[in-house]
């Protein structure tokens, strides 16, 4: 008898990667979307991963839809993995158009699962949920928090992320029936784009690197990590007895635009990836005519480092390196026509 995952947001870059993993290891996989018109494409694309598409199939269901609806959604499942999450490429008008379908949707989704039995449901988090709010500098662990109350330094993304990931802590302290939580907190996540419709933000940032809509780059790093390797989190969050109760933050390690761009000169030479830096001025500057750069200020001049160690002991994982990672990006970008 295969162990049934009901998996929120199929169709993202995240989902449609652990899809594929959890397929190949035996799962059966009921994927959550919000239109099941999109059914047919995803199906498509992850059936070129796969050996046994029979193993899939999907549930048409909002964040905001009742826990009644989820819970037919969860009838005979085992397990949920709940990554689908509002992830705007630009800052929202209304702050709560994110934060409020984030935390009511993983309450939505906790509330059915005690009520239907399920054994351990595992969430997609955010490095963002730890490292914003109260300094710019030094090595953040699972232990500390973003202050979602500081919104100089935190964006409505990583105050989402915070809020539904707290809730759904609150949730099963305070409910004895509650499924086992396990939240996995990755940094920005590239690899392999499968769909060119919906490949993740981070990934983007290479695309503007490479096409050049980036004429100079910004002195901002992050926390980097490849989907597969996150996609394999989840699963291990899902099999190990011991990553009940547990955070784990999920990273291969820290680059700075300059970095990706060294790497990607050296396997993509005939693109057209800036060599200058912008200072920080007018990385400000820039940003008031384009919006998508508005949610990366909160880096500039910053280092956010996040220590790994846990999940490597704990769940026994092995990051793939930034290189390969990086690699991997661009060569997708390119084979799907993206640039």
């Amino acid at each position: 008898m295969h162990k049934k995952v009901l998996l929120t947001g199929v169709t993202g870059f995240l989902g449609s990667h652990t899809t594929i993993q959890l397929l190949n290891k035996g799962y059966e996989v009921i994927g959550t979307l919000r239109d099941v018109k999109r059914s047919e494409t995803i199906k498509a694309i992850i059936a070129k991963h796969i050996k046994n598409i029979n193993h899939l199939s999907f549930y048409e269901i909002n964040l905001s839809d009742s826990t009644d609806k989820w819970k037919v959604a969860m009838k005979g499942v085992d397990y949920i993995v709940h990554i689908a999450s509002p992830f705007p490429t630009v800052l929202p008008k209304h702050e709560n158009d994110i934060i409020l379908p984030a935390k009511n949707g993983t309450l939505n989704i906790l509330k059915a699962a005690t009520a239907s039995g399920v054994k351990r449901v595992v969430v997609t988090s955010s490095t963002g949920s730890v490292v914003y709010g109260e300094r710019k500098n030094g090595t953040f662990t699972e232990k500390d928090w973003t202050n979602v109350s500081n919104k100089k330094d935190t964006t409505p993304y990583f105050r989402s992320k915070t809020i539904a990931e707290k809730s759904a802590w609150d949730y099963v302290k305070n409910n004895k029936n509650a499924p086992e939580l396990v939240t996995i907190l990755p940094g920005a996540i590239l690899g392999p784009i499968l769909d060119k419709s919906d490949y993740g933000t981070s990934a983007n940032l290479i695309k503007k690197l490479m096409d050049g809509s980036m004429p100079a780059m910004p002195r901002i790093g992050f926390e980097m990590v490849d989907v597969r390797a996150v996609a394999d989190t989840h699963i291990k969050a899902l099999e190990s007895p011991n990553a009940s109760g547990n955070r784990y933050l999920c990273i291969s390690g820290y680059m700075e635009f300059r970095g990706l761009a060294k790497i990607l000169k050296k396997e993509f030479p005939n693109s057209k990836i800036p060599s200058k830096t912008l200072p920080n001025f007018m990385v400000k500057l820039f940003s008031k005519f384009d919006k998508e750069t508005k949610p990366i200020l909160n880096d500039l001049g910053t280092k956010r480092l996040v220590d790994n160690s846990k999940i490597k002991k704990e769940l026994n994982w092995s990051p793939i390196s930034l290189t390969e990672s990086i690699k991997t990006t661009a060569q997708s970008l390119i084979d799907l026509n993206i640039i």
